[in-house]
């Protein structure tokens, strides 16, 4: 189904019926640039537009990414001591977005890994000392994902090799996982900071 028709069915499904209006549905190749404003109310396309751009934000960090500036954030709390340090300080020394490292403090704090604090004098700090924060907390606090993707779509179960490839990578995404977990068990977060210090 062309993705117009997708867009425009889901805005009849909640009650928008864009057949009614005088505009011109947009053909597929024009939907960008199409003036939605003509056709829905000033607040829905502000609600839309802001939702837009915090799932692209948060897609830009991508899963694989976010156990790398988790380890950046916590070393920088690490070094702020007992000082609360605020979301907006912390993503300009990372160089991203605010909501993105409010996205990634909350799943920190829920592995009790920081504590954040709302207000004037909030901000957010650690929970343990580093030398008792191991990386791979860290990274299973984090939705980093798999190494690898499985195919979407199921294979061919009269094929000998379709119908037992999907076992077999499992298998082996678990094993890597688990690989990975004993190696960053290793590394403190006081590990990591020794050895900015040293370079």
């Amino acid at each position: 189904m062309p993705l117009s028709n997708v867009i425009f069915q889901t805005f009849d499904s909640i009650g928008i019926n864009l057949n009614q209006n005088q505009s011109p549905k947009p053909k597929t190749q024009n939907l960008i640039s199409y003036d939605f404003s003509k056709i829905l109310p000033a607040k829905f396309i502000l609600c839309l537009t802001k939702f837009l751009i915090v799932t692209n934000l948060i897609t830009d960090m991508a899963a694989n990414s976010q156990f790398a500036i988790a380890i950046h954030v916590l070393t920088i709390l690490a070094k702020g001591g007992d000082e609360r340090v605020k979301s907006d300080y912390i993503a300009g020394r990372v160089n991203t977005n605010p909501v993105v490292i409010r996205r990634l403090l909350s799943n920190l704090q829920e592995a009790n890994l920081v504590v954040s604090q709302v207000g004037a004098a909030g901000g957010t700090s650690l929970t343990k000392q580093p030398k008792d924060i191991y990386l791979s907390e860290v990274y299973k606090a984090l939705p980093c994902g798999e190494v690898f993707a499985l195919h979407s779509k199921e294979a061919n179960q009269d094929c000998p090799v379709g119908r037992n490839m999907a076992a077999f990578l499992c298998g082996l995404q678990k094993e890597i996982d688990k690989s990975i977990e004993e190696k960053l068990r290793q590394y403190t977060l006081r590990d990591v900071i020794e050895t900015i210090d040293q370079a």
